[in-house]
């Protein structure tokens, strides 16, 4: 890992997701199922080679996946893509139930006096 620990494995993934029209790819596949570039372009306002494109950039950092069927792809998500993002976000969880915990031992401490 670089400087940024975490955050150096989840940037990747968050740069993909900074474009608007992959996080739309994206949630089409996690709501509707596995699809072919075709069936995504009729379901997002985006021509094939762009849906093509986005779907090579979020499979590049692995937030989908493929499989060929004849002569089309078909896309899913892979979850397990999320997984540097979720250790990220996870540790500003960390923190606040950290801070919390210590909130509630100083006002219990408090309570006793």
């Amino acid at each position: 890992m670089g400087t940024y620990g975490v955050l150096d494995a989840a940037s990747p993934v968050l740069d993909a997701l900074g474009d608007p029209t992959r996080r739309v790819i994206l949630e089409t596949l996690r709501r509707g199922g596995p699809s072919s570039v075709g069936a995504l372009a009729g379901r997002v306002p985006v021509s094939r080679p762009a849906i093509s494109q986005h779907l090579k950039v979020l499979g590049r950092v692995g937030l989908v996946e493929h499989e060929a069927r004849g002569t089309r792809n078909i896309y899913r998500v892979d979850p397990a893509g999320l997984e540097a993002v979720r250790r990220w976000l996870d540790q500003f969880w960390d923190e606040a139930l950290g801070a919390f915990a210590e909130h509630v031992r100083r006002t219990e401490g408090e309570g006793k006096s």
